[in-house]
């Protein structure tokens, strides 16, 4: 019988680190030396963190993946040509960027922006688990199916759940495609039309 992945050392140590953290600041200076996943450190310029609105808590958060290239050079999340797109779609969905907390569930880049590896997740989870208890975001926005799988478990199928709220923790949490699926179906593919629909779902719901 197969057993499933155990949380290691790594995973133990950040999770310990991170619940320790008294405050944004305070987690993201301690996330910003990470080594967890050798691999990963070895290959990144930034431990990309993600970015939280100027003053108070999140109205929601929005969680992708993994930082891609853009990402790993600026240090910042989305910010490359799959955050633009989001961006706009944010704005035509009727919600604001700037009260939103910007993360990923991998806070390093894969090297090519590959998948990351379950014991990738495993190991940067506490970072985001502080995060969230942190921000306390009443609505998370997940976005993809690595994202999806961590809020709504393994066995997790994007076209299964999104399209309404589940409750995580107490909180709203919406499946959606990733900004960059909608890129690579084009303009009027599935992905795109979905996440907008998703997102203007979520702004209806803040309103």
């Amino acid at each position: 019988m197969t057993r499933p992945p155990r949380f290691d050392a790594a995973a133990e140590e950040v999770a310990r680190t991170a619940a320790a953290a008294p405050d944004w600041e305070a987690l993201a200076a301690v996330a910003r030396p990470c080594v967890a996943c050798p691999e990963l450190a070895a290959t990144r310029q930034h431990v990309v963190v993600g970015d939280v609105p100027a003053g108070g808590r999140p109205r929601f958060a929005l969680v992708g993946e993994a930082p891609g290239a853009s990402e790993d050079e600026t240090g910042r999340a989305f910010v490359g040509k799959s955050g633009q797109l989001l961006d706009r779609l944010l704005v035509e969905a009727g919600l604001d960027r700037a009260e939103a907390a910007v993360l990923n569930v991998v806070k390093c880049r894969p090297p090519g922006n590959r998948t990351p590896k379950a014991s990738e997740v495993a190991r940067c989870s506490g970072w985001l688990r502080r995060q969230l208890d942190l921000l306390d975001p009443p609505v998370v926005v997940a976005l993809g199916l690595s994202s999806a799988k961590w809020f709504l478990g393994p066995r997790t199928v994007l076209a299964e759940v999104r399209g309404r709220a589940h409750d995580v923790d107490g909180r709203a949490v919406w499946a959606t495609y990733h900004p960059s699926a909608a890129i690579r179906f084009g303009p009027k593919g599935t992905p795109r039309a979905g996440l907008l629909a998703d997102l203007t779902a979520v702004a209806g719901t803040l309103a």
